[in-house]
């Protein structure tokens, strides 16, 4: 394993956790909204099916991301790695082309059914908070690895940008899924470079046209740019319905439901 990747493999784990503790903490001391759930009823399930899918990755994809990007980089491969610019220049091009393809794919994930049924696990949460971030179905994961290496091989990304790159999109993904409450003056100065909770949660509405709406992870000049923008959702930030009309059973967060969910149709997830 090449000295970054083993850097990267003790780094984030322990980023994560930190986070993840401390994002739990705060938005218990600061929640923006009642939970509808309780933590020990979706928890083990969000948790859960994170493990399955950083196992999946890691079973499947034994050098991930930052292997390809550390192989490019030794053959040459990739637009960036022929390019004669300045090594800072590449690592922030790179982690934005990065993000931007991101940005692209949860369109895609959106837009095509058979992506979208992968995709609606992490929309059938009937809360938000810091747990949520990591709600991914095993199969979307993988599916998102090998098109995060495609996108790395083409565009020939440092492995330190992609190092960070990953990084970043671990903790704003945390932060932005979060149930904390931000003073608005603070809110609106972040989300002009930042993915704010406030702003994510709108993508999380039950009401498709801001399902549709806010799409960026990290930053959020993607969305303002090809006009997927959208402030504050119809029904304000407390009044919103968080998730999926047709997945709202009392079981459908436990981990089996969530494994199998991209599976049934909406009449077998129904209320």
């Amino acid at each position: 394993m090449p000295p970054l990747s083993q850097e990267a493999a003790a780094l984030r784990p322990v980023i994560s956790f930190g986070l993840l503790f401390l994002l739990a903490g705060a938005e218990a001391l600061w929640p923006r909204r009642p939970r509808a759930l309780s933590r020990w009823g979706r928890w083990p399930g969000n948790l859960g099916i994170a493990a399955l899918g950083a196992l999946a990755v890691k079973l499947a994809f034994p050098v991930a991301a930052l292997g390809v990007a550390a192989l490019a980089a030794r053959a040459c491969w990739g637009v960036l790695n022929l390019a004669s610019m300045p090594e800072g220049l590449k690592i922030v091009t790179a982690v934005l082309a990065l993000d931007f393809a991101i940005y692209i794919q949860h369109r895609v994930f959106h837009a095509v059914p058979v992506l979208w049924r992968l995709h609606r696990m992490h929309h059938a949460d009937l809360d938000l908070d810091v747990t949520s971030g990591a709600r991914f179905h095993p199969l979307e994961i993988m599916l998102s690895m090998l098109i995060k290496m495609g996108v790395v091989l083409l565009i020939g990304a440092p492995p330190l940008a992609v190092l960070l790159f990953e990084i970043i999109l671990n903790a704003t993904a945390m932060f932005n899924h979060s149930n904390l409450a931000l003073p608005p003056a603070l809110d609106g100065v972040l989300r002009l470079v930042l993915v704010t909770p406030d702003m994510h949660r709108v993508h999380h509405s039950v009401i498709r046209a801001e399902t549709d709406s806010n799409f960026g992870f990290n930053v959020p000049w993607w969305d303002r740019l090809f006009a997927t923008y959208r402030a504050q959702p119809a029904q304000g930030q407390l009044g919103m319905m968080i998730g999926l009309p047709a997945f709202r059973k009392p079981g459908a967060s436990r981990l089996d439901a969530l494994l199998v969910q991209p599976f049934l149709t909406p009449d077998d997830g129904a209320a």
